[in-house]
């Protein structure tokens, strides 16, 4: 297939539009946007806005076009599928929208390996939207025409007919993989632009035998590199943000033979109940200029933004470049891993803090990518509830999630990284009745895992989920490695782990008949021997 013409949908763009303003600097476009009423200044200078109806993705309007490259590879049971004529009716009626418009345009890139790297356009409607963007990718030294091999059309204003375009909704987030174009409309939510990137990613980087990952990375004083996987709100940012270790990246990466790279050139993180003193390189990224603030409430007298304040939405977050960061690794690259983290916030109280994980284990774990919603953050939700996101990213696994497996096993394989699940959630007992494991232990805990010091130490196994578990750790008690031990009724803990342990069963049944990874996950059986 050849290989589709950027330029030539550019010039379209640009023959379409009534202006559009190339490559703006950040300056430029904070005064841009709050020329245009967008969003205001916060006391230290970064950019506050808000997104309307959307303040997260909207994964069940998100397609993917079947064609004759993606119709026999796509996961398709985990995205919506339109026809080439649907997406090209959708695309002019998207630039007919535009018409006479300002534009704002970012030619930016993805990778930060030359060698699988994308050169990426974004057109949206809103400095604000160029900003985020501009501010999440790698920012390339621009000489001459730039050559784009992705074309992002952001047009939040455009509203979808599901008759005419086949959508669900007015909300569309379009990708088409064979030409690399994306196309989003009906939603202001600006996270849609990065993860269409990283979908995009997915899709191909498997091809030039590199994983793609949903996870931070960083590198210890010896050279040591670490990947932390983990879904929202088990601290992947927090952890991975330490100050005695170089952040190559909070979100996105790619795993080649050679070591690991970052996609992009930003940190995108929550900034939820955010602590100055929990996450203290966090929150001076949020109080720099240029930085993009969404969906936080500012203090009327201080314009100070107020982390605690979630009437808008839980989801608020915080968008600035990696050099905010007083600690980052030069070039956004990494050796081989070394040290392989899977977060979890166990809100069943029944996972130990911290074990090892064997080749399979670490398979079926990434395939599973448990975490537990807990009550309160969610409409309905009055008890824990078990979350499983396959790779610990399903929304933006565009291939089948043992396409992902397959990758991380030959990975794991060929590097000899040790593994290990880091639960951070709860103990003592489930929510409500426990309490969270506390980040100063959950931290020495890691600590240790990332020092080799558990390589040395005595381990038991697990008797219900069959995990290597420290016997002792220095400085923690004995007891929070044992959490049945740490329940006031030890009954009750078998009740929870055993509901838990039929959770994960059941979620692992739709990867069909994978026998061996089956035999590592979790099992009553294993408690009854």
């Amino acid at each position: 297939m050849a290989a589709f013409d950027h330029r030539a949908l550019r010039n379209r763009i640009l023959a379409q539009a009534g202006e559009i303003a190339f490559n703006d600097s950040t300056p430029v476009l904070v005064s841009r946007s709050l020329r245009a009423g967008e969003g205001e200044l916060t006391a230290d200078g970064a950019l506050s806005v808000t997104t309307g109806v959307h303040t997260g993705r909207s994964p069940k309007d998100k397609f993917i076009v079947r064609d004759a490259l993606t119709a026999d590879t796509v996961w398709w049971d985990n995205t919506a599928a339109l026809s080439p004529a649907q997406f090209d009716v959708l695309l002019e009626d998207a630039l007919a929208h535009v018409a006479g418009k300002t534009l704002f345009a970012q030619d930016l890139a993805a990778g930060a390996d030359q060698a699988h790297r994308l050169n990426v356009s974004v057109f949206t409607e809103h400095a604000w939207h160029a900003l985020f963007i501009r501010n999440l990718l790698i920012r390339p030294e621009l000489s001459g025409e730039f050559a784009a091999d992705v074309t992002i059309v952001h047009v939040p204003s455009f509203k979808a007919d599901p008759a005419r375009h086949g959508t669900r909704t007015e909300t569309v987030i379009a990708l088409d993989m064979s030409r690399n174009i994306v196309l989003i409309g009906g939603t202001y939510y600006a996270g849609e632009i990065k993860k269409s990137v990283f979908s995009l990613f997915n899709f191909h980087a498997p091809r030039e035998n590199t994983l793609p990952m949903h996870c931070s990375a960083n590198i210890g004083p010896a050279g040591d590199t670490a990947l932390f996987f983990g879904l929202s709100g088990t601290g992947k940012t927090t952890l991975s943000n330490d100050p005695e270790r170089l952040l190559i990246g909070d979100d996105e990466h790619g795993w080649t033979k050679t070591g690991v790279f970052n996609l992009e050139g930003g940190c995108y993180a929550k900034t939820v109940k955010l602590s100055e003193t929990a996450e203290p390189e966090i929150y001076q990224a949020t109080r720099s200029f240029g930085t993009v603030l969404e969906n936080l409430v500012l203090d009327p007298r201080t314009r100070l933004p107020l982390f605690d304040d979630i009437s808008l939405t839980e989801n608020t977050r915080a968008a600035y470049p990696l050099e905010t960061l007083p600690v980052v690794s030069e070039g956004g690259v990494g050796g081989t891993p070394r040290t392989v983290v899977f977060l979890t916030a166990d809100a069943f109280g029944v996972l130990p803090p911290i074990a090892r994980l064997t080749p399979d284990q670490a398979v079926y774990h990434f395939l599973s990518g448990y975490t537990a919603k807990v009550a309160g953050t969610e409409r309905g939700v009055t008890e824990p509830q078990a979350t499983f996101s396959a790779c610990f990213g399903a929304p933006f696994m565009s291939l089948h999630p043992t396409v992902y497996g397959a990758l991380l096993a030959e990975r794991l394989k060929a590097s000899g990284a040790s593994t290990w699940l880091l639960n951070t959630g709860w103990t003592g007992g489930g929510y409500g009745v426990g309490k969270r494991i506390d980040i100063a232990s959950t931290r020495r805990l890691l600590n240790a895992a990332l020092s080799g010091e558990l390589d040395r130490g005595p381990t038991r196994i697990d008797p219900v989920f069959g995990l290597a578990v420290p016997a002792h750790v220095k400085g923690i008690d004995d007891q929070l490695l044992e959490p049945r031990r740490t329940w006031n009724d030890p009954i009750a803990y078998d009740r929870a782990a055993e509901k838990l342990v039929g959770l994960f069963q059941k979620n692992f049944e739709k990867f069909g008949r994978l026998d061996h990874l089956v035999a590592a996950g979790p099992s009553l059986a294993q408690a009854a021997e």
